[in-house]
């Protein structure tokens, strides 16, 4: 059974936006990446909803490394979202589509001094610093610019989510942030207060992608606050925002126990009012950093079947037109997805098969126990919840072109990034002859 419900016309076919996904397969060619504009903005809105009802003043920005396109910047400035960059390539993008610079945050573990000049000329709103380097160059550039940013420091309090090894990132061994119990983040606090031209806004800590419980949350709040007590008593520093990073999980298969965004919220506060009242501190403004609950559930890759083995006793290997390029995920992490075929939405499951891509690599399954009805070739398979990670980490590999990306709302289908050629695989070798 699939985790959740699904929509589907007359005919028995998927339905995305209000749009036949076959429909969109005859339009716009497979492998096809698409998004569900509306799920997107209800997804923004439960969050908003959620802090609404708390009380508390916040601020959520969107995680641009799950998805960033110029039409993805569009919509989140359309919802009035914050939104973090983790490179010279995310900020330019957003720029591309006339987000708001002020609106922007600055991550990554290794800003270059040509990535930090571009986000002060362009009066990107924080610049959220993460190393001991990072402070000396920003602290030059902004020397040499003759101007002054707003500044977070990340840190990293301790806290390890339960989620894959590779997306921890709140633990004491971690290649991200300050560190909170060698002292290095206080250090680092000083380093800060002694520029002028650095105006420190906050702290920021991120503990995990893909969380499904609260604890971990709860903890760091409280660490947080901790922290700001501690600075407020020893150097008469209190941060006025408290970022608390993102991570919020989402269902990609029935094993998955999710929780939505109010339990979150509701949990963040009742800690962070609790704590702050014991320390004696006012609430601070608090803010998330939602990318994969944001865009995870709004996104859908569209296969073609192609050929099948038949393995006497073995599970059988059906393939599709894309593969591990468009979604490397399931190699990388050994996410777990599940999958439908979009013109067959209403036929029993008969069958379970290793759904593989065509890419020259035996890791590259998509689904490795996939249950579907009897498929033949041209039927159209459909992935769910592939809108986090998958199209922002896909590649050319064995020279294949990089699928199109398609937005649908309301019953209309737009694409909003083409689907690269031959010719563009090839735009910008140089001979050597």
């Amino acid at each position: 059974m699939i985790s959740r419900d699904l929509q589907a016309n007359e005919q028995g076919h998927l339905l995305l936006g209000g749009v036949d996904a076959t429909q969109l397969a005859r339009d716009f060619g497979t492998p096809l990446v698409v998004y569900d504009v509306g799920n997107i903005r209800q997804q923004i809105q439960d969050f908003r909803e959620s802090f609404d009802q708390s009380g508390l003043r916040y601020q959520i920005s969107y995680a641009s490394k799950a998805f960033a396109t110029v039409a993805m910047y569009q919509v989140i400035k359309e919802e009035g979202l914050h939104a973090d960059v983790v490179s010279g390539g995310e900020l330019y993008t957003a720029l591309q589509a006339g987000f708001p610079a002020e609106r922007l945050s600055f991550h990554g573990n290794n800003k270059s001094v040509a990535e930090l000049t571009m986000a002060v000329d362009h009066g990107v709103g924080v610049i959220i610093l993460d190393n001991f380097h990072e402070i000396q160059l920003l602290k030059e550039v902004l020397a040499v610019r003759g101007t002054s940013v707003n500044v977070m420091l990340r840190l990293t309090p301790g806290i390890s989510a339960h989620t894959h090894r590779y997306t921890q990132t709140g633990q004491v061994d971690s290649k991200f942030g300050f560190d909170v119990a060698s002292g290095q983040a206080t250090r680092a606090l000083q380093e800060v207060l002694a520029v002028p031209q650095m105006h420190l806004i906050g702290i920021h800590a991120h503990i995990g992608s893909q969380i499904f419980g609260v604890a971990g949350f709860e903890m760091l709040v409280q660490k947080l606050v901790s922290i700001a007590a501690e600075w407020r008593d020893d150097f008469d520093f209190v941060p006025q925002i408290l970022n608390l990073g993102g991570g919020f999980g989402i269902t990609y298969t029935a094993a998955d126990e999710a929780i939505g965004p109010d339990v979150f919220i509701q949990h963040i506060a009742a800690t962070l009012k609790a704590s702050s009242a014991e320390a004696n501190l006012d609430l601070p403004e608090i803010w998330i950093e939602p990318g994969r609950s944001i865009v995870g559930p709004a996104g859908y890759n569209l296969y073609t079947v192609g050929s099948r083995k038949d393995i006497p006793n073995l599970t059988s290997y059906l393939s599709v037109d894309g593969g591990m390029g468009d979604n490397i995920r399931p190699a990388l992490y050994q996410a777990q997805y599940e999958a439908v075929v979009a013109n067959k939405l209403n036929a029993p499951q008969q069958e379970t098969v290793h759904l593989a891509g065509k890419y020259c690599e035996s890791g590259d399954i998509l689904v490795d126990q996939a249950k579907l009805p009897r498929t033949e070739p041209g039927d159209l398979i459909a992935m769910l919840d592939t809108g986090a990670y998958g199209y922002s980490m896909a590649s050319n590999y064995n020279r294949n072109p990089r699928p199109a990306v398609v937005f649908v709302e309301n019953g209309q289908a737009k694409v909003v990034v083409r689907r690269e050629t031959f010719a563009d695989l090839t735009r910008l070798d140089e001979s050597y002859l």
